[in-house]
């Protein structure tokens, strides 16, 4: 059995055949870097560094594009708020976003483009769509330039509504466009808005458009056409509608696949950081849960299942992987750690199966068990096996709890599970405190983890901890 990947496009799942044998092109849309990300956003780092590692131990090279959005609206409203220059905020969000990825186990992308560095890309593709007729400057002297939505006629195939139904872009003023729905390629300069968040252009001093960016820089490092565009549910329509849309009006074949990951809902909501209904990776490691456990708690499900988040659940993943870290830890201390072995028909099968991910750890605590019940028995030549082939499908799913990721080896790194569990505790003698209104004990605790270097803060989701300086 080969790869299978639902297509967003065919509302199928397929045979992926890539366009290059045994190469893969891969863009996923990246982060708004507007503020820092919430655990959603790494469910969707963590989903598509899977396909990422699925496919490298299948044999393939990947190309791999991660891109920045670091000017847009929302950036710019907030470091209006905080009264600091766009890319000064947008830079230090994507600091923490790094730093995120990188607690998480997410490989680094071979590029990570920023929009702003990609202004020439777009405007060539925005100078191609006015030529071939398919967009047009506003006549209102805004220096917009608007795609228009009649001249495309597969518009609506991605997400399959029918552009009749559709609502109007609101991205620019009605009255500047031909029609409603029409979206903005590039907006011109605005009195509020600050200057060097505008760049020359020919159609006058502006910025770029949302939806073109990532069209120009798919084009920029995949050309044309490449195999696979991945993103969130939430980004079928209008952002990756459109970007079909411009890109192939623009004459360019684009994507084969449209990979889509569900999403994760907090309070039965999509969580959002505009309606600030998130949580963060600090909100978690204060429970005491580890980034790597956070990883198996979303790798876990299927990539287009949507998570309903909860503590329990949260709590009982940590647990689960736990019982696997068990197991690698005790055989390798009987006969070392070895090297990742071969991988189970099931957890390949399952893997080919469209990432199923659920059905692939359910192979990988089936050879646990079997190793657990051959190191209880003395059958170290079995348990060794289990060793090997349990590390080889987590080496897959970035969860290898042998892997310098993970393992201590000594270094400051490994200390990190045991500063978690004891910051926790502090943080709960803090909340018993509290509860019993004891509030000379709770700052005395307060106190204490500042000097110890430990920054508190209470939230609507808990305390939540940083280390000063970082």
């Amino acid at each position: 059995m080969s790869l299978r990947l639902h297509d967003t496009a065919t509302r199928s799942v397929r045979d992926f055949v890539p366009r290059v044998p045994g190469e893969v092109g891969i863009y996923l849309c990246g982060l708004t870097v507007q503020s820092p990300p919430h655990i959603g956003h790494l469910r969707s780092a963590v989903n598509y560094d899977v396909l990422r590692r699925w496919l490298m131990r299948s044999g393939y090279r990947v190309t791999f594009i991660r891109n920045i959005t670091d000017v847009d609206d929302k950036v710019l409203t907030n470091s209006a708020k905080a009264g600091e220059p766009f890319w000064a905020l947008a830079y230090s969000n994507e600091r923490i976003l790094s730093d995120h990825y990188s607690r998480l186990g997410v490989l680094d992308p071979t590029y990570e483009p920023r929009a702003t560095g990609h202004i020439t890309e777009m405007h060539d593709l925005i100078a191609t769509l006015i030529s071939d007729g398919h967009a047009y400057p506003a006549e209102d002297g805004s220096a917009d330039v608007y795609f228009d939505v009649k001249s495309f006629d597969r518009y609506g195939h991605l997400s399959g509504q029918k552009p009749d139904s559709m609502q109007p872009a609101e991205d620019g003023p009605e009255r500047a466009k031909h029609d409603p729905r029409d979206f903005a390629l590039w907006k011109g300069a605005k009195p509020d808005e600050p200057v060097e968040a505008q760049w020359p252009s020919p159609w006058g001093r502006g910025r770029p458009g949302w939806h073109i960016e990532c069209s120009a820089m798919c084009w920029r490092y995949l050309g044309p056409e490449f195999d696979i565009h991945g993103g969130g549910l939430d980004l079928v329509f209008p952002h990756h509608e459109n970007e079909v849309a411009q890109s192939q009006a623009a004459g360019l074949p684009f994507a084969r696949f449209w990979v889509h990951h569900g999403l994760l809902n907090l309070g039965g909501s999509k969580m959002s950081k505009s309606d600030g209904n998130v949580i963060d990776l600090p909100s978690i490691m204060a429970l005491g849960v580890r980034p790597v456990e956070l990883r198996y708690y979303l790798a876990a499900p299927q990539y287009r299942s949507v998570i309903d988040y909860s503590e329990e659940a949260l709590r009982e993943a940590a647990s689960a992987y736990r019982r696997i870290e068990n197991f690698a830890e005790r055989a390798s201390e009987r006969f070392g750690a070895g090297e990742p072995g071969v991988l189970c028909a099931e957890f390949v099968e399952a893997m080919d199966d469209d990432l199923n991910t659920s059905g692939a750890l359910g192979a990988v605590h089936d050879v646990v068990r079997e190793g657990n019940t051959a190191l209880a028995a003395g059958e170290d030549t079995t348990a060794q096996g289990a060793l090997a082939s349990v590390r080889g499908m987590l080496d897959v799913l970035g969860l290898d709890p042998l892997s310098p990721q993970w393992s201590s080896g000594g270094s400051s790194e490994g200390l990190r599970p045991v500063v978690d569990s004891l910051v926790a505790l502090a943080l709960e003698q803090r909340a018993a405190a509290r509860t019993r209104k004891d509030w000379a004990a709770a700052d005395a605790v307060r106190d204490r983890l500042k000097q110890a270097g430990v920054v508190t803060e209470d939230t609507a989701h808990g305390p939540r901890w940083t280390i000063e300086g970082r």
